[in-house]
């Protein structure tokens, strides 16, 4: 165990970290396409629920559950990713979850706790519920109904996956950490700024232990950037081990298709049919990838966290799950790096408990003092 010396030094280093980088909620919101709903169920985690319903969705229509980041509306990402807009396009419906400030302040989704990561508990389970009101509501196809999500979202979109396997059809985590990475707030910290290594069947059994379901699995794809100082790359290639191991193709060669500078590994299962992607975008910061061109393919706004280079992840994203038109990307070069914008981060208010060793109370209430004093620097006590 950790001296509590040392961890309060790495929670002080960690909330200087966020504080160099953590924006300020911004000014003058985005104009919302989403329409909010009364959750009719018990909503455990306390979340707001947000929806788009094209007006050419039809019967069985598709479900995306797309994921806010750190500091982020449901609407700030519907404008920056252009979800909303791809829907009008094919008839899909959508669900955006909303964190409240009132749970936490930067409104980042509980992505490590286990009060809010357990199949039917907390975010999970309200999440969960959202998408049996949607499927309910608007005879969704419960066949085709896929997650994803950015930082914070990502995160949660990997915990969703793994607590809530047989309801998606496929998930893409953008920016995000395997599941099971972190179970407390320094742990989220170090997982997020150095990342943590296991071996493949280690992470696949965190998946396999997290519901009742022996299979078959969502299909899955990873994006992250290369020189994402916020949650750092090592985690793409994790969730990669994770998620290969679920699906039995650890050990397989993945298929490499470079688009310019960028890259993506794909893995098959034994009939060929994709089931990982892991797409590697050369030099680009914390944050979605997009194509801000001018052509077809263009589609959100580039912005914080939306990144021009040259990939429009969330029509690629759509592809993959054969719910919108194939997109050819044209080998482009990787546009310049796509700078890190200051970063979204991870956090809840955790219980600080005292200490079952003695200590003198002077040193004691000193100790305590400081880690609060970090804590609340980082935002993660108010």
């Amino acid at each position: 165990m950790k001296s509590l010396g040392l961890t309060t030094a790495e929670l002080k280093a960690f909330s200087q970290r966020w504080a160099k980088t953590t924006p300020a909620r911004s000014a003058r919101p985005v104009r919302s396409r989403l329409r909010e709903v009364a959750l009719r169920a018990s909503n455990p985690g306390n979340l707001r629920m947000l929806t788009y319903v094209p007006p050419g969705a039809t019967a069985d229509a598709p479900l995306v559950v797309a994921l806010h980041g750190c500091t982020q509306t449901a609407a700030d990402y519907d404008h920056g990713t252009g979800w909303s807009t791809l829907a009008d396009q094919h008839g899909f419906v959508l669900l955006f979850p909303e964190q409240q400030a009132i749970n936490n302040p930067k409104t980042c989704f509980t992505w490590f706790s286990d009060e809010d990561t357990t199949r039917g508990r907390g975010e999970a389970e309200s999440i969960y519920q959202m998408i049996t009101q949607m499927i309910e509501d608007h005879t969704v196809d419960p066949a085709r109904v896929f997650v994803t999500g950015l930082s914070a979202g990502g995160a949660m979109t990997a915990v969703m996956l793994a607590a809530y396997p047989e309801v998606f059809a496929g998930g893409a985590i953008i920016a995000g950490l395997p599941y099971g990475t972190a179970n407390s707030v320094q742990e989220a910290f170090q997982s997020m700024f150095q990342g943590t290594r296991r071996e493949s069947g280690e992470w696949g059994d965190m998946v396999r232990e997290a519901s009742p379901h022996a299979g078959p699995w969502p299909s899955v794809s990873i994006w992250h950037g290369t020189a994402d100082m916020t949650v750092t790359h090592l985690n793409s290639e994790q969730l990669a081990r994770q998620w290969t191991d679920v699906h039995g193709v650890a050990d397989a060669s993945p298929l490499e298709v470079p688009f310019g500078a960028h890259r993506r590994r794909t893995w098959h299962a034994e009939d060929g049919t994709p089931v990982v992607h892991e797409y590697e975008i050369a030099g680009m910061a914390h944050g979605v990838p997009l194509d801000g061109s001018s052509n077809d393919a263009r589609i959100g706004n580039v912005g914080a966290y939306m990144l021009d280079v040259g990939l429009p992840s969330t029509r690629l994203i759509a592809a993959d799950w054969g719910i919108a038109s194939k997109v050819v990307i044209e080998a482009p070069a990787a546009r310049p790096r796509a700078s890190e914008r200051p970063s979204q981060r991870f956090e809840q208010r955790p219980q600080m408990k005292r200490s079952r060793l003695a200590a003198p109370k002077g040193l004691m209430g000193s100790i305590e003092s400081t880690i609060s004093k970090a804590l609340r620097g980082a935002g993660l006590m108010k």
